[in-house]
């Protein structure tokens, strides 16, 4: 071991050096290619700081691209909708301003699906009455079931939604299954849920499965995070929730007594057929199958409701950070209230000089965020930003533990609502697949302020001096975790 204490010979030491100019100057001319700036410098400086760990680390985590392959079958959506209603946008509802059709064209123009108008949406806030409803949805299915969420497993919460499945494949109706492989596979009942799916012989899939010794293998943490129902093409539930125990049967949650809140909404209209085609898309990316030459006709669709939407898919493997956009387009254009409901947030720059302005301009803007999480990086991330948005003007309020806030979603000035699984994060809007719907209809709006105000009644107001006198190591650790946010 002492020759561990001598001096390295001074050759040893230039070449280490020289070696290490070299992978920096590598790395600066390929890191930041398409890239965030802070991004792609957080990359070169680990780098710098640790070659050879740097390197490794970029392979696995630094690169948010698709296989090719998979790009083109994901680009594919436009083409199953022929037959979901028609391709035009119909006019926004009477009364909304002209910044709301440049807001359909700028999501279309980012992969959304045509404006959808007629349908008919429920919200579901209630996280057990949520599953029931699904289930019961599942077993009036005759022809077709595609079932696709970010986390699967069977518990005895799930037990009504998993079984109903079973059934509705053994009476003859088409059942497919997509579930996220990462996203899953730590969970209790995930193994088990395999288990019930094989021995029904219903078909499924892991979505994005990272298993190299198969050959399947991409970036472990771009991940597909839709939670998608369609049951026979004429009613959709997506959101929030995932398909598992409110506890997410972890021992050390049901310890804290932690309950997850989400948000789930069932749809009827037109706008089904364009969740279906998120759904077919994936599918298709997954096993290759195309679900439109497979599938029965739907049967007739019900009474038509009075509410427009778009469904925006999202996603690595399209050209824009579309969900980025669209709520950076609506801060920068609200001129009355914002109020923005999220797990995490996790701001760009853009993001937050339009909520900045937004409250210049006299916007008032509410975020509801969790007081707890159980993802520590990206919660003490978050918080790092608390400070910068009080001292903004924007008023942050905590949803209390042990109550862990899932639901997602953006209202503004009464007109416009987004919901669905994405979260307000840059790593999010760049690494996970999302679906949401933008929805314009001033009766929903109504039912979502109520939602949002049943959270204020139970959420206290973050103060500055309150939050100026936290201890000095949670300042340090929200600090460093700030910085390896912006690793994309």
């Amino acid at each position: 071991m002492q020759f561990l204490l001598e001096t390295p010979p001074q050759w040893v030491t230039m070449g280490i050096i020289a070696l290490t100019v070299i992978i920096g100057l590598i790395a600066a001319g390929i890191v930041p290619r398409n890239r965030p700036a802070g991004a792609g410098w957080g990359w070169v400086l680990i780098i710098l700081m640790l070659p050879i760990l740097g390197v490794v680390a970029y392979l696995v985590f630094g690169r948010a691209q698709l296989p090719q392959a998979r790009k083109d079958r994901q680009r594919r959506a436009p083409e199953l909708i022929s037959d979901t209603g028609p391709a035009a946008d119909p006019d926004p509802p009477d009364g909304t301003g002209p910044w709301l059709a440049r807001t359909v064209k700028l999501n279309r123009n980012n992969g959304g699906f045509p404006l959808a108008a007629d349908n008919q949406i429920e919200i579901l806030d209630d996280y057990d009455s949520s599953l029931t409803t699904m289930a019961q949805a599942i077993r009036t299915a005759r022809s077709a079931v595609h079932f696709q969420f970010y986390i699967a497993v069977a518990d005895p919460t799930t037990k009504p939604v998993i079984t109903a499945l079973e059934e509705a494949h053994r009476r003859g109706v088409t059942v497919r299954v997509l579930i996220d492989h990462l996203g899953s596979v730590g969970y209790p009942g995930y193994q088990k849920l395999v288990r019930r799916l094989e021995a029904a012989d219903i078909p499924w899939q892991r979505m994005l499965p990272v298993r190299p010794w198969r050959g399947e293998y991409q970036r472990p943490d771009l991940r597909n995070h839709r939670k998608i129902l369609i049951i026979d093409r004429t009613v959709a539930f997506t959101g929030s929730q995932n398909i598992i125990d409110r506890s997410y049967n972890k021992k050390k949650n049901r310890k804290k007594g932690l309950r997850w809140v989400g948000l789930m909404l069932r749809i009827q209209g037109p706008a089904v057929g364009h969740l279906d085609a998120v759904f077919a898309t994936d599918w298709s990316c997954e096993t290759g199958e195309l679900v439109a030459e497979q599938t029965p006709a739907p049967r007739p669709q019900p009474a038509p409701g009075t509410i427009t939407c778009q469904v925006l898919p999202s996603g690595p493997g399209l050209e824009q950070q579309s969900n980025q956009e669209l709520f950076h387009h609506i801060f920068a254009t609200a001129e009355k209230h914002i109020t923005v409901c999220t797990p995490y947030f996790v701001p760009d720059e853009a993001l937050l000089t339009a909520l900045r302005s937004a409250v210049s301009r006299g916007v008032q803007v509410r975020l509801y965020v969790g007081e707890t999480s159980t993802h520590a990086a990206t919660h003490h991330a978050q918080r790092s930003y608390y400070e910068q948005l009080i001292r903004a003007g924007i008023r942050i309020f905590l949803y209390p533990a042990p109550w862990v806030l899932h639901a997602k979603f953006v209202l503004a000035d009464g007109q416009v609502a987004v919901v669905g699984s994405s979260n307000m994060d840059i790593r999010s809007f760049a690494l996970d697949h999302e679906v949401n719907l933008m929805i314009i209809d001033p009766g929903f709006l109504t039912r979502m302020h109520t939602i949002a105000e049943n959270y204020h009644q139970d959420s206290h107001e973050l103060h500055l001096q309150e939050w100026l006198a936290r201890p000095r190591h949670q300042k340090y650790l929200d600090n460093v975790a700030r910085l390896t946010s912006a690793l994309q």
